[in-house]
């Protein structure tokens, strides 16, 4: 079976809402921003009632978004990457270590003179996957449990790790470079409240759901039955964040184009090296195509609705640093829909096998929606 073959499957039994996520995205932004231009004071309105200084409405947008994710992971398999440091190594150190830093590199070398939108690049580079990706890399013919298993992983890592590295890449490393510092007229623990807050809440959402709902029903029940139901509100509250996010920074993005733009830059050259780098990084440890995907996918994704909360809550939803997150979403759907098709054209010439391990590994009956 060849990799267009394969992919094409996959393409076709996503659902509408997710086979078009690209246009939705597209959409929400569009409407946001003329809702932001056409309803005077809105903005305003919208800020009134707040939730850990976040617009309520957005709170509630990213909680929703991130609670179906969270509660589709397999936490019962955690074991299984422990227990394979060729894939578990690398994806630490890409996704905590490498990962945060080419971020912090490209938005120095990128917007030296736009300290907001630097500030929230790297807040975007510390925010590791958690979403999205689990898409992405079944679209890709992935391994589905180590991507579950990796995201699992990432979301407790950036509970403890998130706070105590923003302090680092936005004060600490930029004092030692002699470039100047953010002025964070917060404390580390108002990003880590704001971690635990839309991370922690969902993160622990989703695995009690889990728990209890296969304790009551069993897992067939909650895999076929609970979490379709559940699964296309992460959707909803991602176009509903972005809706309400664009609708306060409508006047921003319409008013300096050109300021979105050199957000862009350093966000494709991003993904085009930690994408490209991954996947040889996977390829030299030994790993087969579908980890090595996996590998390639987890370290490339960010966790957007994560950065943008954080920006929210430290620096205010009309701020810089909350555009550079917002702007995120729109470059990251296309070039990973990009990067899906250059990984399935890459599997089988650099990671060659039999025509039979190939056909027995190409997925028969993937819908990536409910990964």
């Amino acid at each position: 079976m060849t990799a267009a073959a394969s992919a094409g499957p996959v393409a076709a039994r996503l659902p509408v809402m997710d086979r078009f996520l690209a246009v939705w995205i597209l959409a929400a932004m569009a409407v946001g921003l003329g809702l932001g231009r056409l309803v005077p004071g809105l903005g305003g309105a919208l800020a009134k009632v707040t939730m850990t200084g976040v617009s309520l409405p957005i709170a509630l947008g990213l909680l929703v978004m991130m609670y179906p994710v969270l509660a589709k992971v397999r936490y019962d398999r955690l074991d299984a990457v422990t227990r394979d440091r060729r894939l578990l190594v690398p994806s630490l150190l890409l996704n905590w270590v490498l990962g945060p830093a080419v971020m912090f590199a490209l938005a120095w070398l990128f917007l030296p003179d736009l300290p907001a939108y630097r500030t929230g690049l790297i807040l975007v580079g510390l925010a590791r996957c958690i979403a999205m990706v689990v898409i992405w890399n079944d679209l890709a013919c992935g391994d589905r449990e180590a991507a579950a298993v990796l995201v699992a992983l990432n979301s407790v890592f950036q509970v403890l790790a998130f706070s105590a590295l923003g302090w680092f890449y936005l004060s600490v490393l930029p004092g030692w470079l002699g470039l100047p510092q953010t002025a964070l007229h917060v404390s580390v623990w108002t990003i880590a409240r704001s971690v635990l807050i839309f991370l922690g809440i969902p993160l622990a959402a989703g695995f009690l759901t889990r728990r209890l709902g296969e304790k009551a029903k069993g897992r067939a029940w909650y895999d076929t039955k609970l979490v379709p139901h559940v699964g296309p509100f992460a959707l909803y509250g991602l176009l509903f964040t972005i809706v309400v996010l664009f609708a306060l920074q409508g006047h921003a993005i319409t008013s300096r184009p050109l300021d979105v733009a050199r957000i862009a830059l350093p966000l494709l050259a991003y993904f085009a090296v930690m994408w490209t780098g991954s996947l040889a990084v996977g390829k030299a440890a030994g790993l087969d195509y579908p980890r090595a995907a996996t590998l390639a996918f987890t370290a490339a994704s960010n966790n957007f609705e994560l950065a943008i909360a954080v920006a929210i809550a430290t620096f205010g939803a009309a701020s810089g640093q909350a555009l550079a997150g917002v702007v995120g979403p729109l470059i990251e759907v296309p070039v990973l829909v990009g990067l899906v098709h250059v990984s399935l054209a890459a599997r089988h010439r650099f990671f060659p096998q039999p025509a039979d391990q190939a056909a027995e590994a190409a997925p028969t009956a993937v819908e990536a929606s409910r990964a």
